[in-house]
């Protein structure tokens, strides 16, 4: 009986230690510099594993999962419905590696995959303001990035130090934190174990780049989005050449309506 509860034991063990923790964030967002209050809210997710973190947009993986499905059935029948309700501001990836302190962002412009490596530290400034946010005990702290003051509470009961989006480095768990302005918040509103975090189908090559690089194709395309449609068209294949032209013309407008609508992006520099 020793015997098996011993083993019983060890096999509980494995099963705690082997699974990984999932942080569910509420993002509030408001994406139009010209309409204050046009807010949005999306649920995000940091999934953290051992020695590294990834989050990401539930909305963005939901998505990838019926693309998925489609891709291993062949059928790409789909509710269009349905999948303009999954839409994402949050329509990127970011990968922590605590062993290094790299972080690498990836995200898609039109349908080419980039990714880059944040080269900007964040410095923190602890400050000695405390607070109670839903069960946990958190202290406050401020460090400017990307054009932006922002104010973070931290955990020390939830022993990791990292964060949602790019933010980490304190000494505990960032429960919230949001910019001087009220543009951009993440909330903590749950903690819960799963048996791993979630992994992305890659398709195609992921084009590694710098930042400045990045960013610059960005605005290229925020400028002139038709006319990095027609860029991409290119080397397409037979999808572009089937494209019927009032779908082309839908899709250019969509995304001319989009990007004047998102002008307060999360990064201002």
């Amino acid at each position: 009986m020793k015997k098996i509860a011993l083993l019983i034991l060890v096999i509980c063990s494995q099963i705690i230690f082997s699974q990984a923790n999932r942080f569910v964030y509420q993002v509030t967002m408001k994406p139009d510099s010209t309409d204050r209050n046009n807010t949005k809210s999306e649920i995000a997710h940091l999934d953290i594993s051992g020695a590294s973190s990834i989050f990401y947009g539930e909305n963005r993986m939901k998505r990838d999962s019926i693309m998925g499905r489609m891709r291993q059935t062949g059928s790409f029948n789909f509710d269009r419905t349905q999948m303009q309700n999954l839409r994402s501001n949050l329509d990127f990836i970011i990968e922590k590696d605590y062993k290094t302190g790299k972080k690498l962002y990836q995200a898609r412009i039109l349908r080419d995959q980039y990714a880059y490596e944040e080269d900007r530290i964040m410095d923190w400034k602890i400050l000695p303001e405390t607070a109670t946010i839903g069960e946990y005990k958190t202290q406050k702290a401020e460090t400017q990035f990307a054009g932006r003051t922002w104010y973070a509470w931290f955990t020390t009961e939830i022993p990791f130090q990292d964060g949602p989006y790019k933010f980490s480095g304190l000494p505990g768990l960032i429960v919230k934190v949001e910019d001087s302005k009220g543009d951009y918040s993440f909330d903590l509103k749950e903690a819960k174990k799963i048996n791993e975090i979630a992994s992305f189908e890659q398709r195609g090559s992921t084009i590694n780049i710098k930042r400045a690089a990045f960013e610059k194709q960005q605005e290229q395309f925020r400028k002139d989005p038709m006319a990095a449609i027609s860029s991409a068209s290119g080397g397409r294949g037979n999808m572009r050449i089937q494209m019927d032209p009032n779908q082309r013309k839908q899709m250019e407008d969509r995304q001319k309506e989009e990007l004047k609508k998102n002008n307060n992006p999360i990064e201002l520099k």
